[in-house]
C-alpha cells in the first residue's frame, strides 16, 4: 500500500505551516496514519543544514550554494523520513518541498530554475501527490513573517520585492503543473482556509 504525499508552498507567512498542522491534526482524529514533517528539515542530517541556511547574513551563500544545500537536505529527508512512510502507507504531509527550491534559488536569486529541475531529476526524483499553495498578499505575509522574531529570517532580510516575485512564482508553478496543485486563498480566517484545505484533502482519500 502506498500513501499519499501533500506538500504545502506559499510566501513567508502565508499561514501555510499552520494549515499544515491544522490537516495533520484533522486527519489523525479521523484515524488516518500522518506524519508531518518539514523542509529543510525533516530528518536529523537535514535539521543540521537548515540551520546553515536559513539563518545568518543574507549574503551567507550565493544561489547555485543553497540549492546544493537544499538539495543534500532533501535528499536525506526523502530516505530517513518521506519514502519509508510512504512505504507503510501513510500520509505524509510535508510544509515546503521542491517547489520551493524552485522559487526561492531557481527564479529569485538569478535564472537557476533549470540546474534546479535538473539536480532535482538526478536526486530526488520524486513530486508530491498534491501541492496546496496557500496564496497571500506579499506585504501582508512579509507583516506576519517580521513580527515571528524568530532566528530563521534569512530570506525574509530580502525584503518585499522578493516575497513579489516568489508570490508571482508560485502561482505560475500552480499553472504549469495544474493536476498536482490546488491554490486557496490565505486571506481569510483561519478557520475557512482550513476548511477549504480539508475539501481538497478528502477529494484525494475518496
Amino acid at each position: 500500500m502506498s500513501g499519499l504525499f501533500i506538500s504545502f508552498e506559499g510566501i513567508d507567512g502565508s499561514g501555510k505551516s499552520t494549515q499544515a498542522r491544522l490537516l495533520a491534526d484533522a486527519l489523525k482524529t479521523r484515524g488516518y496514519d500522518v506524519v508531518l514533517t518539514r523542509e529543510p528539515g525533516g530528518s536529523p542530517g537535514a535539521e543540521e543544514i537548515r540551520a546553515l541556511v536559513l539563518q545568518g547574513d543574507p549574503d551567507r551563500w550565493s544561489a547555485e550554494t543553497e540549492i546544493l544545500l537544499f538539495t543534500a537536505a532533501r535528499r536525506d529527508h526523502l530516505e530517513r523520513t518521506i519514502r519509508p512512510a510512504l512505504a507503510d502507507g501513510k500520509i505524509v504531509i510535508c510544509d515546503r518541498f521542491a517547489d520551493s527550491t524552485r522559487m526561492y534559488q531557481g527564479l529569485s536569486r538569478g535564472d537557476l530554475r533549470a540546474l534546479v529541475d535538473q539536480l532535482h531529476s538526478l536526486m530526488i526524483g520524486q513530486e508530491p501527490d498534491l501541492t496546496v499553495l496557500i496564496d497571500m498578499d506579499p506585504g501582508v505575509g512579509l507583516s506576519r513573517a517580521l513580527s515571528r522574531q524568530g532566528a530563521e529570517e534569512r530570506f525574509e532580510s530580502f525584503g518585499q520585492d522578493l516575497q513579489e516575485k516568489m508570490r508571482s512564482g508560485f502561482l505560475a508553478l500552480a499553472q504549469e503543473f495544474p493536476d498536482r496543485f490546488v491554490v486557496i486563498d490565505g486571506a481569510r480566517p483561519l478557520e475557512q482556509v482550513a476548511a477549504d484545505v480539508q475539501t481538497v484533502v478528502e477529494a484525494r482519500l475518496t
